[in-house]
């Protein structure tokens, strides 16, 4: 057991609010941000660590959803695009242009299915995207970035210019289409910007806490649990934002209000340590749709390369795991587009799996479930009880708008009016971000005098412009020093981390406040040396840290259907 929290405190301390959100993921903890600015009494619980949840286990991209157009979904599609455009200004030390390439195999496959699929909203058997529709979505989807886009237009290229471009590629590509999108380079670390923006603007009227459950209602107040203690305390609010993503029907069950809005499907990826094809992708994600019609991607990042997704559908009382059978899609489709090139398990060096939190969709394959997000809203108790807003779907490309939506409905539903908008206000560390190598420089010298240009350039990577707060914080730490296992991360760093960023468990050091697991840094080694490292700021013993080391260890390889320590420890 570890003592309370800060969070868990303050919330016990005045357990009541204007507004409580359950779920702290990407929409729950931008909602929080966006009503705190508004000046609204808002608090937020997790029941894990902050976005552990759906949110943790997204694609890394920003993206407009071209492939929604044959759906109908011109709203979300233009709405993604606007936003895209937003977070590369907003968002810029996370958010950046993504060039993209398609591998096209034919040349009018799916120019009749496409308009069936779209005149039945998306029902039917996938069938292959020939060059034309694929031209015709790309020449629609340019056009939504009219006027303020920050991207260049598609381009098309025919097999003698594409196997130029990428000599790995297989021979029998017709065609391919390139254009821009945007990259997510750590999306756990942006959503902690957000919570650490509305914690700064709203003070003691905006209360975050992890390891916080909401279990149940009792009279007009929600029960909510200390995870680590067990211990249990009332909070009333006036309004309960339901933001808990796939397990929305869950938590409203638990709150005595059965509801049946969700239909999330499974999606899982892999993680390659794989040169041969890192290198084949020039630097680019292949975006693509495989034998099955499922769109999937090849995407460079951190040195690794991203492959996935699949779309299963998934009971949510059931494990989240990437199983030996998507796997073997992954390798499939990786020959698919590079057919010369060899991949194994052994290369693997991280994978995870997450549920989408979709809107039930009853006989639609789960590729063409709509990705729109709606409010729902329901009284907890009857007429003096908690308005109960559920928000259904979403995504991160849109967190920003879905959020700005859902505070509109609070502010409606408590009488007050919007004080500032989020559109074009920046996040966190990309306030002030240099975005041209001059202006690094300059930024660098400025605020990071006292370390390498290296090593400030890396930490500027890595935490946009809070890096110089961070700094600061660094400092106080004692004498810091490189990790053996680890060496681009230092003591003092992972110890600021530990102290000033909620971590109650070294998983949350792993896993979200950094990329280590990511990137297959998360070896039993490495986890013991960063636990030892962050022991002194979490009073860990030895005991603790082993067992922390334990749980990290099954933390990280939980999406691993087949992991096992002696796996690992062979590996």
């Amino acid at each position: 057991m570890r003592k309370t929290s800060n969070g868990i405190a303050a919330l016990r301390a005045r357990p009541r609010a204007d507004v409580l959100i359950i779920g702290g993921g990407i929409n729950g903890i931008a909602t929080f941000r966006d009503l705190a600015l508004q000046g609204v009494d808002v608090a937020l619980v997790e029941r894990a660590d902050f976005v552990s949840g759906a949110s943790a286990s997204s694609s890394h991209m920003i993206h407009g959803g071209i492939r929604y157009l044959e759906n109908g979904e011109f709203r979300l599609v233009h709405e993604a695009v606007t936003e895209r455009n937003g977070l590369l200004k907003i968002a810029a030390h996370y958010v950046r242009p993504l060039r993209t390439t398609i591998p096209i195999f034919s040349t009018f496959s799916g120019v009749l299915s496409a308009p069936l699929r779209f005149l039945r909203h998306g029902s039917g058997k996938p069938r292959e995207r020939g060059a034309l529709l694929i031209k015709v979505g790309l020449v629609i989807y340019d056009s939504f970035s009219r006027g303020g886009g920050r991207v260049p237009r598609h381009a098309f290229h025919g097999r003698k210019r594409s196997l130029e471009q990428f000599p790995d590629l297989n021979p029998d590509v017709k065609y391919t289409a390139t254009y821009w999108d945007a990259s997510l380079h750590d999306p756990e670390r942006l959503a902690l910007d957000l919570l650490r923006d509305g914690r700064a603007v709203g003070g003691d009227n905006a209360r975050a806490a992890n390891y916080a459950e909401v279990v149940g209602s009792r009279g007009n107040a929600l029960l909510i649990r200390d995870v680590e203690s067990a211990e249990e305390f009332e909070f009333a609010a006036s309004v309960v934002v339901n933001a808990s993503g796939p397990w929305t029907d869950l938590t409203n069950d638990a709150l005595g209000d059965p509801t049946h809005y969700m239909g999330g499907t499974k999606g899982s990826h892999i993680v390659l340590d794989n040169p041969d094809l890192l290198a084949a992708t020039q630097g680019r994600e292949l975006f693509f749709e495989h034998s099955d019609g499922r769109i999937v991607l090849i995407y460079p990042l951190k040195g690794r390369v991203l492959v996935g997704t699949t779309d299963l559908p998934h009971e949510m009382t059931e494990p989240i795991l990437c199983t030996e059978e998507e796997v073997d899609y992954f390798f499939d489709l990786i020959g698919h587009v590079f057919p010369e090139i060899s991949v194994d398990r052994e290369q693997i060096a991280y994978r995870f799996a997450g549920v989408r939190p979709l809107p039930g969709h009853g006989d639609v394959a789960p590729g063409f479930v709509s990705r729109d997000y709606r409010i729902e809203a329901e009284r907890l108790n009857g007429p003096s009880s908690p308005t109960v807003l559920s928000l259904v779907g979403g995504k991160w490309t849109t967190f920003r708008a879905s959020a700005a939506q859902v505070a509109e409905r609070v502010l409606e539903t408590l009488g007050r009016v919007r004080q500032r908008s989020t559109k074009g206000l920046p996040i966190g560390g990309a306030v002030g971000y240099p975005t041209t190598e001059r202006a690094r420089h300059r930024w660098v010298e400025a605020n990071l005098p006292s370390l390498s240009p290296a090593r400030a350039a890396q930490l500027l990577d890595r935490y946009g412009t809070f890096a110089k707060d961070l700094v600061a914080h660094m400092a106080q730490e004692g004498e810091d020093a490189p990790l053996e296992t680890l060496p681009s991360y230092s003591t003092n760093e992972l110890r600021a981390l530990a102290r000033n960023e909620d971590v109650v468990h070294l998983d949350d050091v792993l896993m979200r406040r950094t990329s280590i697991a990511f990137i297959g840094g998360a070896t039993p080694e490495a986890a013991r040396e960063v636990a030892e490292a962050i022991a002194p700021v979490m009073e860990w013993d030895e005991g603790a840290v082993t067992a922390e080391v334990d749980r990290a260890l099954s933390k990280v390889h939980a999406a691993d259907a087949g992991w096992s320590r002696d796996s690992l420890t062979q590996r």
